[in-house]
């Protein structure tokens, strides 16, 4: 659906993008993740239509995008755009009304809406007055209701407390669902984790790591057991040959294989010292994932299992 395809974009001195591709597809969550000025505002606001870039294109369903596909796109800025002193439901219809609905249809799509994200009991209220992550949701109403066919949403869980967290998810399935496709930023792995189909990990205005979420543990996933014996006894683990002890958790303890390393080995080892209550594959977290392809210093190292670029 949105193709961002080599898209160069310099400030001064400052390259914030350095060739970046970015593809989101319909009925598609994807994830766009990577550190603290990694890029991905600027990619968004090229997106968007909000900052032009230096080089590359961008692309809507094939083609190049025009102004009118991006009537299609609804957009969460990272910094928030509403008038605190308007009532959320008038807000909601106003930006409803730039985007072509009609006065009357504007204002029964901003109820719809903000009954979905369950501000239907403070629609009449100054956005000032709600709380920032009510603030939050009144910002994602604006963007939704139009009915768009992409959300571009940049950090739009921020401020939300649990129970806003899992509306939002909720709401973001349900457009999913119906069609539309999502893209947004987040720091909160676990949740891009549990939410997207998909992600695309940059640093330094370049892709580290792209392609479907499961690929990219499975990839890595394949030289990591998980062990538990009855009791939760784990001291018997570095014992083992060939391999390393990542960690333990609730009583199990997870293996990475080393060369010359063999699971029945490891197997063997556990049965020996006590009764095996589970043994499977473990798959790396995204965090573990972010965190080999975006280190504290030095260059990132490709993943497997998807569309990989390696940042030099």
């Amino acid at each position: 659906m949105l193709e961002l395809l080599r898209v160069r974009k310099r400030f001064g001195d400052v390259v914030a993008l350095d060739g970046l591709d970015l593809r989101v597809g319909a009925g598609r969550i994807h994830g766009f993740v990577g550190r603290n000025g990694a890029g991905k505002t600027t990619a968004m606001r090229i997106a968007v239509g909000l900052a032009t870039p230096d080089e590359g294109e961008v692309r809507w369903r094939g083609a190049p995008i025009t102004d009118d596909d991006r009537r299609r796109v609804g957009y969460i800025p990272e910094e928030r755009g509403l008038y605190p002193k308007m009532a959320a439901q008038a807000q909601v219809a106003f930006f409803a009304q730039l985007s072509g609905l009609g006065a009357r249809e504007a204002s029964q799509a901003a109820a719809r809406v903000l009954d979905r994200l369950g501000l239907a009991a403070r629609a009449g209220e100054p956005v000032e007055r709600l709380s920032l992550g009510n603030q939050q949701r009144v910002q994602l109403a604006v963007a939704m209701v139009p009915g768009p066919d992409l959300l571009v949403l940049d950090e739009p869980f921020s401020g939300l407390d649990p129970v806003g967290v899992d509306l939002l998810a909720d709401v973001l399935r349900a457009e999913v669902e119906r069609g539309a496709g999502v893209v947004f930023s987040s720091h909160q792995l676990e949740l891009v984790e549990r939410l997207c189909d998909e992600i695309t990990i940059i640093d330094a205005g370049r892709v580290v790591a792209a392609g479907p979420i499961d690929e990219l543990r499975a990839g890595r996933g394949g030289d990591r057991l998980r062990v538990g014996l009855e009791g939760g006894w784990t001291t018997w683990a570095h014992a083992v040959a060939h391999v390393r002890v990542v960690g333990v958790e609730a009583g199990e303890v997870v293996f990475e294989l080393l060369p010359g390393g063999d699971d029945q080995e490891v197997l063997d080892a556990a049965r020996r010292a006590g009764r095996v209550r589970s043994f499977r594959r473990e798959l790396p977290s995204l965090a573990e994932l972010f965190r080999e392809v975006v280190p504290a210093g030095g260059s990132a190292a490709p993943l497997a299992g998807g569309d990989v670029r390696r940042a030099s």
